[in-house]
């Protein structure tokens, strides 16, 4: 939090009031992500967290992209809710059983019956979103902590292209199943570039619920 409120003035001593936010959220059409963010491991191309967020970055590591869909927890989504696969026979929950034997824990989760209630609360998120047609925004959920915070992370190119990162994975890709017309994001890195050329400033104008 002190780093992240460091940053927000930062920006805004840099580049005025329109800067971005940290954990800011912005909704986005569902359709408009359509790539993910490909990190290699290296300064120019790093993996992003959510520390990160609000973070105004130049170079060329917005280039590294690849086309959204078809990762693990996406197709064990789609099984689970399109075929009716139990998420025990899923294949995303059998990558996180291995992780949970070899770790003694993953995302914080020390046993299958956590695994298994985290998954029930995921049901309960598509069920409610298959019914309103939306996702709600943190700000409106019982564990809310700080604007966006643990949404959908979404990084935003020099072109004001949105790239998925890592966070919010299962919930995109229940918007993605069910179609819902718009999303709320967190804000992650955002390209200087977009910022000097106002395309951040568009996705806010036009990113109100």
């Amino acid at each position: 939090m002190p780093r992240k409120t460091l940053r927000d003035r930062w920006n805004r001593l840099r580049f005025g009031d329109g800067a971005p936010l940290s954990d800011e959220c912005i909704w986005v059409p569902t359709a408009s992500l359509r790539l993910t963010y490909a990190p290699d491991g290296s300064p120019a191309r790093p993996q992003f967290r959510r520390r990160h967020s609000g973070l105004i970055l130049g170079g060329d590591w917005d280039l590294s992209v690849m086309p959204l869909g078809g990762e693990v927890k996406e197709r064990s989504i789609r099984a689970h809710f399109l075929e009716g696969v139990p998420w025990e026979e899923t294949e995303l929950f059998a990558k996180l059983m291995r992780e949970l034997d070899e770790r003694g824990m993953v995302d914080g989760l020390r046993s299958r019956d956590e695994l298994r209630a985290r998954y029930r609360i995921l049901d309960r998120i598509y069920d409610e979103a298959r019914r309103t047609r939306r996702l709600r925004p943190q700000c409106e959920l019982d564990d809310y902590f700080r604007r966006e915070q643990g949404g959908i992370f979404v990084l935003i190119g020099r072109d004001g292209q949105l790239l998925r990162s890592s966070g919010g994975a299962h919930r995109l890709a229940i918007a993605r199943i069910l179609h819902l017309p718009r999303i709320p994001v967190q804000v992650g890195v955002v390209h200087r570039q977009a910022v000097e050329r106002g395309h951040f400033a568009k996705l806010r104008r036009n990113g109100q619920p």
